[in-house]
Order: C-alpha cells, then sequence, then structure tokens
C-alpha cells in the first residue's frame, strides 16, 4: 500500500514538472505572420533565418514563453533590405501580422569616364529631324524642336555645332559658351529651306536657225513650183 502511494506521488509530481519545464524551454506556441509585396524574400527574425515568402507571405513559429526577438528582417536580391521593429508579440494560439514592403534598389551609378562633371547644351532648332554635330561628332536628331546635350565640363571643349537636314542650308555656329558641372547653355540654329533650281533654257544655235531657215526657204519654193 505504501508502494502504490509513492508511485501516485511519482506520477503526479511528473504530471506537474514536465509542463513547467517544457515552458521553460520554449514554452506555448504562437505565430507571426509576414505579408511582403515580393515572393521568394528571405525572412529573419533577430538575424536567424526563418523561411521565404510564398503568395507574398511567410508563417513563423513564436514561443510565447520564450525571449522576445526585437526586430525581422525582408531581403531579396535586386530590392533594398527591409527592416522592422517587432512591438507587438502573440499569445499562446494567437497570429500576430508583420509588413515589409521592398523597395527596388537604385542602379549603382557608373563613376564618371576622365574628363569630370556632367552639363548639358539644349540644342533648339526650327526644323524637326534635323541632325547635330559638335565639331564633326553626331550627337543625335531634332525632336519637339530641341536636342539635349551631355558633356563633361571639363573635358576638352567643343568649338562649334551644326545642324543639317535635306531640302535645307547647314546651319553652323561657334560655341562661345560652356556648361559648368550641372548647367544648361542654350544654342539655337535656324535652318532656311533651299530654293529649288529652276531649269535654264537650252540655248538655240546658229546653225539650227539657218538650216531652219533653209528648210522654209525650200518648202516655199517647191509650192510655187
Amino acid at each position: 500500500m505504501v508502494k502504490m502511494k509513492h508511485f501516485l506521488a511519482l506520477i503526479i509530481a511528473i504530471a506537474v514538472i514536465l509542463p513547467a519545464a517544457s515552458a521553460m524551454v520554449g514554452g506555448d506556441k504562437a505565430w507571426f505572420l509576414i505579408n511582403s509585396n515580393v515572393d521568394g524574400a528571405d525572412v529573419y527574425f533577430g538575424g536567424e533565418y526563418k523561411g521565404q515568402t510564398v503568395d507574398q507571405k511567410l508563417y513563423v513559429e513564436y514561443f510565447t514563453t520564450g525571449t522576445p526577438v526585437t526586430y525581422f528582417m525582408v531581403t531579396k536580391d535586386g530590392y533594398t533590405p527591409y527592416t522592422g521593429q517587432i512591438t507587438n508579440y502573440p499569445a499562446m494560439g494567437e497570429t500576430v501580422t508583420l509588413y515589409a514592403t521592398l523597395q527596388p534598389a537604385q542602379p549603382t551609378p557608373e563613376p564618371a569616364p576622365i574628363g569630370g562633371s556632367i552639363g548639358w547644351y539644349t540644342v533648339y532648332a526650327n526644323v524637326d529631324g534635323a541632325n547635330v554635330y559638335f565639331d564633326n561628332d553626331y550627337k543625335g536628331m531634332i525632336a519637339n524642336g530641341e536636342l539635349t546635350v551631355q558633356v563633361y565640363a571639363t573635358a576638352t571643349p567643343y568649338q562649334t555645332f551644326r545642324v543639317t537636314k535635306s531640302g535645307y542650308s547647314d546651319f553652323t555656329s561657334q560655341i562661345t559658351d560652356w556648361p559648368a558641372a550641372g548647367e544648361t547653355v542654350k544654342l539655337h540654329a535656324n535652318l532656311q529651306p533651299v530654293a529649288p533650281t529652276q531649269p535654264q533654257p537650252s540655248p538655240v544655235s546658229i546653225l539650227t536657225i539657218v538650216a531652219g531657215a533653209l528648210g522654209a526657204a525650200v518648202i516655199l519654193a517647191l509650192r510655187r513650183e
């Protein structure tokens, strides 16, 4: 009888201790739901990888009696990583939703070539489709009355510009103003239509006139006979 009492006491003690031990190890379960605007994004809680979003979401298991995590991060190639603070924690069996909006990463600007900072010329012309040259370097075509030409402010400066189009006289002018970094210099070109060439009457030779006169005389003489 005494042994039976000890056995029952041991069972009761185990039943009391096991839940407490389980709670100490990690405790009761809850979840965070990560909502992201990008599929296939990697999710981290406190620096620990938790998985990848599918259909723009991921459930992350959380133990309510464990050490709370204070931040989460969502990353994907081609996007700027998103880091958010965790200020609301789920109770046992509950779910707390966290949102992450990833922005496309800006491309890394290429270093400017030797020649320095960038400025611009804006070439205005009265004819669309005209070709623009700076010191014989082709720069593009006039559209909607203008063309913007990028130059390097500390490079060797251009000296002339030329605007051409079939049916118009070429326009050429000196460049006397050069843009500093971030500045724009305006240039203007006024193309004039080429006057159409008038056909010149072919000159009548003396021989033609004499031959014609002789022919007329012969015809008259024949009629009189």
